[in-house]
């Protein structure tokens, strides 16, 4: 069985159920019923139109389903209209299935979960092991998400911005359990990219393959982070990188900036420098500018202030940090940063120890508390 090739086809037949008139929890349910018998019968006997046998079988289980089920009286006269053998048809609703998805009235988790089962044809228990839950408690969340958006028409607009945010909501919970999130949106991003032809698609597709191509790097052996200027560039992923910068430099020319395409430059002017101190950081601030026009984020802000203290000096930076917030998460260890390049390693070694016990994850508080311990060493020698 081609896993990967059954899980390609998932959303397109799931579509097809939801644009005939089914419920979209009961259609979700026939497909994986459907892929359930795929599985039992493919190895046996291998059918000629793998996506056309899926959508027999997915909708006549929904059909059975319907008959069923008293309470679905109303849907009883899909039985009368059912398809009659043959090729489906070659329309792909993919791209409907990304917004309906990644629909307005879902939260951010809801639209992830529902996003890798409904798209990604991954597995409830697969997709608890991913985010660290109970499988019951996925299970719920997916079925809620699914009861959420089973009565949106089909046929609505759906909007691009929100589908984006979601895969990169995907890409930046990494990897964990035995799937690999950030492959995973990478791989849905590509589909995605290959239904709809629009710049920020692209900007977000290069932006995760350059920030994917720096993985290897970014832990030591031991777990612990390494900062990107201590990275080994000689692992990062050439052939990544070279992808990502030519998606990008493809979307750029179109003349419709947007968030990501923005990012991905960011990423790319770091992913093209030999070594750290060649770092072309005035063009850096320069992308968080164009940044900031398009978004104003606070992060950004925050971000900017680092590229400042690269390229115009650690005080030039601290006068940009100044002007934030400093509850910002992360504002605490970039003044740290700065006050260390600046030369005042006390202030640098006691924020660095603060930042540690604000740090949201192990691996950052064990980071920066090496960070605070090796300059209080280097106070006392």
């Amino acid at each position: 069985m081609d896993e990967a090739r059954l899980r390609s086809l998932t959303p397109n037949v799931l579509a097809v159920l939801v644009r005939r008139g089914a419920d979209f929890a009961a259609a979700e349910d026939a497909v994986q019923e459907a892929l359930v018998e795929a599985v039992r019968v493919w190895p046996i006997t291998p059918p000629r139109d793998p996506r056309g046998w899926l959508i027999t079988v997915a909708w006549r289980k929904f059909l059975d389903e319907t008959r069923a089920d008293t309470a679905r009286r109303r849907r009883e006269h899909l039985v009368d209209h059912e398809p009659g053998p043959g090729p489906a048809t070659s329309r792909d609703d993919t791209l409907q299935l990304y917004f309906l998805c990644a629909h307005p009235s879902l939260t951010p988790s809801s639209a992830v979960a529902l996003t890798l089962r409904a798209v990604g044809g991954l597995t409830t228990r697969q997709i608890a092991r991913a985010y660290l839950v109970p499988e019951a408690t996925m299970a719920q969340r997916i079925s809620r998400a699914k009861r959420t958006v089973s009565g949106v028409r089909f046929d609505q607009p759906g909007d691009v911005a929100t589908v984006l945010r979601v895969l990169y909501l995907v890409f930046n919970e990494g990897y964990s359990g035995d799937i690999d999130l950030a492959a995973e949106a990478i791989r849905l991003t590509r589909q995605l990219a290959a239904a709809i032809d629009h710049p920020e698609v692209a900007g977000l597709l290069a932006l995760m393959l350059l920030h994917h191509a720096r993985r290897a790097t970014r832990t030591a052996p031991d777990g612990s982070l390494v900062p990107l200027a201590e990275q080994d560039r000689g692992r990062w992923d050439t052939a990544s990188i070279a992808e990502g910068v030519a998606i990008l430099q493809a979307a750029l020319a179109r003349d419709r900036l947007g968030e990501f395409q923005a990012q991905a430059a960011i990423a790319a002017l770091h992913a093209d420098a030999p070594t750290a101190e060649e770092t072309d950081w005035v063009q850096i601030v320069e992308w968080y500018d164009e940044l900031l026009r398009l978004t104003d984020s606070p992060v950004v802000r925050l971000n900017r202030a680092v590229a400042v203290g690269q390229a115009d000096g650690p005080r030039a930076g601290l006068a940009a940090l100044a002007e934030l917030d400093g509850t910002l998460p992360r504002h605490t260890a970039v003044a740290a940063y700065l006050h260390e390049r600046d030369g005042d390693l006390a202030t640098a070694a006691r924020l660095y120890a603060e930042a540690a016990r604000k740090a949201s994850s192990l691996a950052e508080r064990d980071h920066l508390t090496r960070q605070a311990a090796r300059l209080n060493a280097r106070g006392r020698g």
